[in-house]
């Protein structure tokens, strides 16, 4: 009497959240016209219907995947705002920089994406509308930091909150990019920290006496 053969078992079908992941590191690597749906799905080890199941098409799964990351750093910000809570709006910028340091450093995803960001300003009206409300969003996180720093007294009270904001914001994307183009030449860390003593030059009272550690703790200003 012969044994009945176990059936093979069968793969778990990848997640929305599984299938972002690996194309956001095959555009990371590859771009967008060098990466297909066959590459995508070689490197999930899924078919090319499981991508489609999720995802009309390559665009499609581009933009949510990009929201998808884009949306983790922005939830990486809010989650260290409300666990350390800032003595002062110098020391929660430092924390915002230092933020973005990491996000820059940690993998070519950023880089990719702020690349994307350029690109898409003539090319995909679709994904430039949602960098534009990303930037927003991010800018109105900043004004609020700098409003609440102005209302205590230890931020200048006529500098225009927005302003003082789309620089911060301004200083930050220009040094990553500059970095992403020369980084033998281009220190982003040293950039960064370096827009954070200007800015806190430019921002601070006189009288608020707030100094804020430099990474590494080198000097404090």
């Amino acid at each position: 009497m012969s044994r009945g053969r176990k059936p093979r078992a069968e793969r778990p079908e990848p997640s929305r959240e599984q299938l972002m992941a690996a194309a956001i590191d095959c555009f990371a690597r590859l771009g967008y016209q060098g990466t297909t749906i066959d590459r995508i799905a070689r490197d999930a080890g899924v078919t090319k219907g499981a991508v489609y199941y999720h995802f009309r098409d390559k665009e499609e799964l581009l933009f949510e995947a990009v929201k998808d990351r884009i949306g983790g750093f922005e939830q990486h910000v809010l989650e260290k705002v409300k666990v350390t809570p800032a003595p002062d709006a110098l020391t929660r910028l430092r924390e915002v920089v230092d933020a973005c340091f990491f996000h820059a450093t940690v993998s070519n995803h950023r880089r990719f994406i702020m690349t994307l960001m350029i690109e898409a300003l003539d090319t995909n009206p679709r994904l430039s509308a949602e960098f534009r409300d990303i930037l927003r969003r991010m800018r109105t996180f900043l004004t609020t930091v700098v409003l609440r720093g102005q209302q205590k007294g230890t931020l200048r009270a006529e500098v225009a909150p927005e302003a003082a904001a789309a620089v911060i914001m301004g200083g930050i994307i220009g040094a990553e990019v500059q970095h992403y183009q020369d980084p033998e030449e281009i220190d982003l860390r040293r950039v960064l920290d370096t827009l954070v003593e200007q800015v806190s030059a430019w921002l601070a009272t006189a009288s608020s006496g707030t100094g804020v550690a430099v990474s590494g703790g080198n000097r404090a200003w």
